[in-house]
């Protein structure tokens, strides 16, 4: 059923999540105003919406305060998703500042929006707030084994920071927000250079370089395909009386890394080798949500098999 007439703001909009989560909710019949500076998202993500009347492109840093020329036009807000960061290690390695900025900086502008406007506030958190997880699966009870001054320190304390902050806010002004703690996510428009396993492993397949794996392989991830984590987002944002609860969105089944380089050597028909390279710092060994609450909370759970999620994925970069 098309909704009219309801306002949203998507910042990373052009990145690899939003740009599907615009494209979800322009099909609601939504009016999207997507925010995006591009360092580590693409206009080529959003180029098809950029003819619908009911989408709008602004190139800019939430960070930064927003142009008045814009608070000005754009009316009453019901909606405002905080997708914007670099979100792989090798994305916000590079821009580290930047990561710890628009998490910091950029969340607090935000929600003085959501407040302004009284609009529903969503800010994407990520798995990685529980580090090196001693407890398995991760539930959102877990408050995490995370090294504070660590290589992923500008990504995971920034996330950690963004939660803090958003939690201050449903309680001091009673602002509508929710937040989403992201696992591994995988599937079309993902950037061919953001160094995520599944991307990096396709091209190396693909190209019939080495696929390569630090450590031992052994380390588990789980992955959820994009369209399955859009409508975790849709959902959580839109379900009522979840003003401060936190919920994990993914996946709750794991594959050691290994497996995964296999399977996509074997469905790229690929005669690439597996390269093994030193273990990263801090890398998690293991990561599996519990999804609980999300099934029980919002009725969500994923539906889409690895296997047609990653067919889907490789068939999108042999089109690049």
């Amino acid at each position: 059923m098309m909704e009219e007439n309801i306002k949203c703001i998507v910042t990373g909009g052009a990145g690899f999540i939003g740009s599907h989560l615009c494209d979800f909710l322009i099909k609601k019949g939504f009016e999207v105003y997507c925010l995006d500076n591009l360092i580590t998202g693409s206009q080529k993500n959003i180029d098809h919406l950029l003819a619908n009347p009911k989408f709008h492109f602004l190139k800019h840093d939430v960070s930064s305060p927003l142009p008045g020329k814009f608070l000005n036009e754009i009316g009453q807000i019901k909606y405002i998703y905080h997708l914007a960061s670099p979100a792989s290690p090798s994305q916000y390695q590079k821009y580290s500042i930047e990561t710890l900025l628009v998490n910091s900086q950029g969340t607090y502008l935000m929600l003085e929006l959501a407040k302004k406007h009284s609009a529903w506030f969503l800010p994407t958190s990520t798995s990685e707030v529980y580090g090196d997880p001693l407890e398995h699966p991760q539930k959102e009870t877990y408050f995490g084994h995370v090294n504070p001054v660590g290589i992923r320190a500008c990504y995971d304390e920034a996330k950690r920071f963004s939660e803090a902050i958003t939690m201050e806010y449903v309680r001091k002004f009673k602002v509508k927000a929710r937040i989403a703690r992201i696992f591994n996510t995988y599937g079309p428009k993902m950037q061919k250079n953001d160094g995520r396993v599944i991307s990096n492993f396709i091209n190396q397949a693909l190209s019939g370089k080495p696929l390569t794996v630090y450590g031992d392989g052994n380390q588990t991830r789980s992955f959820c395909y994009v369209d399955d984590m859009v409508r975790g987002l849709v959902t959580l944002m839109e379900k009522e009386n979840l003003d401060g609860e936190i919920i994990n969105l993914g996946m709750p089944k794991e594959h050691t890394i290994k497996e995964i380089a296999d399977y996509i050597r074997k469905v790229c028909q690929s005669s690439s080798t597996i390269e093994y390279l030193p273990k990263t710092e801090d890398d998690p060994s293991r990561r599996k949500p519990d999804i609980t609450k999300a099934q029980k909370l919002l009725g969500w759970q994923p539906t889409t098999p690895l296997q047609s999620g990653i067919q889907k994925t490789i068939s999108y970069f042999k089109g690049l």
